[in-house]
């Protein structure tokens, strides 16, 4: 059985691509595109990694990794962040709020599955 990832993210090429990759490594990909309701989704399904992006409808993705570092049962779920705003503070934040990760848009499809691979280790 493969690994399982939910991905939180609303661009629909970056869900395609990404789902893309990680399906044909043989990973288990789940999407939710909204921040709204991610936490229970990231709760309901019980991934080995999550990827989240910043910028999201609902709520930040910063408020989603919090509420998931706050999860006795979700705490230690590596959490991979994806931005478009590469910038230094949005990096520090990320790292302050428990960014296992921390990865800009656009991003190369070796460099995805890689950080996955990385942060899930058998």
């Amino acid at each position: 059985m493969g690994k399982k990832v939910v991905l939180i993210e609303d661009e629909r090429n970056i869900i395609e691509a990404i789902s893309f990759i990680l399906t044909r490594d043989g990973w288990e990909v789940k999407t939710h595109s909204n921040g709204h309701d991610a936490v229970e989704a990231v709760r309901e399904r019980r991934p080995d990694l999550v990827i989240l992006d910043v910028m999201l409808p609902g709520k930040s993705g910063f408020d989603i990794l919090q509420e998931i570092r706050d999860d006795d049962e979700l705490s230690d779920t590596p959490v991979l962040m994806l931005t478009a705003r590469g910038q230094e503070k949005d990096r520090e934040m990320a790292e302050r709020a428990g960014a296992s990760r921390f990865m800009t848009k656009p991003f190369a499809n070796a460099e995805v599955l890689e950080a996955v691979r990385d942060l899930v280790r058998p």
